[in-house]
């Protein structure tokens, strides 16, 4: 088994890189905190909303799987100190790095998650200025 996981993750990243050229990204939206898409997002990442670049799909596979993570700072509770997002309890939001393609760092792109196990997904683009909102499917 060990050993189709690496496999897998290639077949699901193949597939978010062909559905990828499919879709037109969308302009980051302009409010803060606004979630802007509830498209469905299946677990593996077969079908990205517009707006999530393909190396999202990793992140929302290892997220599903629970690991493992490349940057130690990944499933770190997510403070929410500005009220960007909706207020919950202390350790209900957790953050995940999606990886920019030509950085040596993290970069600024992360997906939020709240619940536990998740129940709500955020993306931001922009380090927690804004966030958009959208479902993965079981």
């Amino acid at each position: 088994m060990r050993a189709l996981k690496p496999l897998l993750l290639l077949v699901v990243l193949a597939i978010a890189a062909l559905l990828w050229g499919r879709h037109t990204p969308e302009p980051s939206p302009a409010g803060i905190g606004q979630p802007s898409s509830h498209a469905s997002v299946p677990a593996t990442g077969a079908a990205l909303p517009p707006f999530l670049p393909p190396e999202a799909a990793d992140t929302l596979s290892r997220i599903a799987h629970g690991g493992p993570f490349e940057h130690r700072q990944d499933g770190v509770v997510f403070q929410n100190r500005e009220d960007r997002l909706p207020r919950m309890p202390d350790g209900y939001y957790h953050e995940y790095t999606v990886d920019t393609p030509g950085l040596d760092y993290r970069g600024a792109r992360r997906i939020i998650t709240g619940g536990s196990p998740p129940r709500v997904y955020y993306y931001t683009d922009d380090h927690y200025r804004t966030f958009r909102q959208f479902e993965v499917s079981p």
